[in-house]
């Protein structure tokens, strides 16, 4: 047996050793991978828990549903409003600390509904070396539960262990809420996520696999990986992007030519690097309706 199977497989033993547990579960490979392995582990006791809010973009959630029905586990939806704290609005450098305690908080809540006494999350062993990350002073604070960091699995491992359980989202890119791509200092507000959500949603459609649109108070800065680079200096790129993407709310819009970067506005933007892009070069740019 391979050290990530036996990581893999001690982390199962771990979990099966609760009574039940619900899982923060976002949709994308880490949490995805905590929720296959639980579900393995406790079956119906265990449940995924998707938080619903202004900074969780439409595809996200409608990923997080397919996934959940790819892994078999029961899937639960809270709501709650990340925008009804001042303390994140304001969205100074512990941002990310304010938002993962409230998200947190909502899945401890919906636990204790169901008679769970155990939240996990997906932190994983190459998210605590990352420098400034204060959502995982919330998830200290809270004291979920981190299979996965517990039991040494880093970022290559998860993906690695996620192929296993055959999951497509095994090379899923990260993305992080929508509010890290407003820069630190500038209000988070419900017109600012909207044009965000809405011009990364062009993008997606269009073909790009790893990217972001930076809100600079209504300048669109659009990011995009190394490998994609090449696809968005395309006239016809740029002048869909010009066209459509300011039609999403934005006065300007710019392309940054260092190309996809985390943390490019925010030093607690909780983001990981992965080089996973996909081939766009014969992509058409439509608008959305």
């Amino acid at each position: 047996m391979s050290s990530v199977a036996t990581k893999a497989s001690a982390a199962r033993d771990d979990l099966a050793q609760r009574d039940g547990v619900l899982i923060a579960f976002s949709g994308g490979v880490d949490s995805s991978v905590v929720a296959a392995l639980a579900h393995d582990a406790l079956g119906d006791d265990a449940v995924a828990c998707t938080a619903k809010s202004e900074t969780l973009p439409e595809a996200e959630l409608g990923d997080a549903v397919r996934v959940a029905e790819e892994i078999g586990i029961r899937h639960e939806i809270v709501e709650f409003s990340e925008l009804s704290s001042q303390e994140f609005r304001t969205n100074d450098e512990m941002r990310c600390y304010h938002c993962r305690s409230m998200r947190l908080g909502a899945m401890y809540d919906r636990a204790r509904e169901l008679g769970i006494g155990i939240v996990c999350d997906g932190t994983n062993l190459s998210d605590v070396g990352e420098g400034h990350r204060p959502g995982l002073r919330a998830v200290e604070e809270l004291d979920a539960y981190s299979p996965l960091l517990e039991h040494d699995i880093d970022k290559s491992e998860v993906r690695e262990i996620a192929r296993e359980y055959d999951l497509s989202v095994a090379d899923k890119p990260s993305m992080a809420c929508l509010s890290s791509r407003i820069p630190t200092g500038l209000e988070v507000t419900e017109d600012r996520l909207s044009r965000v959500e809405k011009a990364e949603q062009l993008l997606r459609t269009w073909g790009f696999e790893q990217f972001r649109v930076r809100d600079h108070d209504g300048l669109a800065r659009i990011e995009v990986g190394e490998a994609e680079l090449e696809t968005a200096l395309d006239p016809d790129f740029v002048r869909a992007a010009r066209d459509h993407i300011e039609d999403c709310g934005f006065d300007h819009v710019t392309l940054d030519l260092h190309g996809y970067q985390t943390g490019s506005v925010s030093p607690e933007d909780e983001e990981s690097e992965d080089d996973v892009v996909a081939d766009v070069f014969d992509a058409d740019y439509p608008s959305v309706e």
